[in-house]
Formats: C-alpha cells, sequence, structure tokens
C-alpha cells in the first residue's frame, strides 16, 4: 500500500493544461490531494504510524498554502479545483 506514480498520474492528466504542464497549482493541489487520501486510508490502519502523520501533517499544510495561493491569483480557478476535488472552501 505505496503511493505509485500512477497515484499522481492520474490527477496530472485530469489537471494539465498541456502534455508537458506538471507543476502548476492546480495539479500540485491535485497531487497533494490523492496523497492525502491515501495516507488517510493507511492511518485507519495504522494507529502508531507517526511518521507517516508528520508527512499527512506537512502535505495538508501545503496544500492550505497552495490552495490560499491560487485563490489570491485566480479565484475561478480556485472554485473550479474545489469543486472537482470535492473540498471544502
Amino acid at each position: 500500500m505505496s503511493i505509485t506514480k500512477t497515484t499522481t498520474a492520474k490527477p496530472i492528466k485530469e489537471f494539465a493544461q498541456n502534455e508537458k504542464d506538471t507543476g502548476s497549482t492546480p495539479i500540485q493541489v491535485a497531487s497533494l490531494t490523492a496523497k492525502i487520501k491515501h495516507l488517510t486510508e493507511h492511518l485507519k490502519i495504522h494507529r502508531k504510524d507517526f511518521d507517516c502523520e508528520l508527512s499527512l501533517t506537512k502535505m495538508v499544510n501545503r496544500r492550505k498554502k497552495l490552495l490560499a495561493y491560487l485563490k489570491k491569483k485566480n479565484e475561478k480557478s480556485y472554485l473550479e479545483l474545489i469543486k472537482k476535488l470535492g473540498l471544502r472552501k
């Protein structure tokens, strides 16, 4: 149960503006969301995995900062991304 390239490749295909786009803010947020969901499931089983818990906290904070940046720069794109990923504001 590890995070693989296929786990992060799906958001890249879905949110890429062109085929070489791998680092735009929406892609980073979508990729982090996939990783966060994966780690959340892992922590439901392995409650005492504190290293994983720390990594999860870092990812959530990173996603939060990226979403704040996206909201400031392009609110329309932010709202679309939130809707597609099923996140709350």
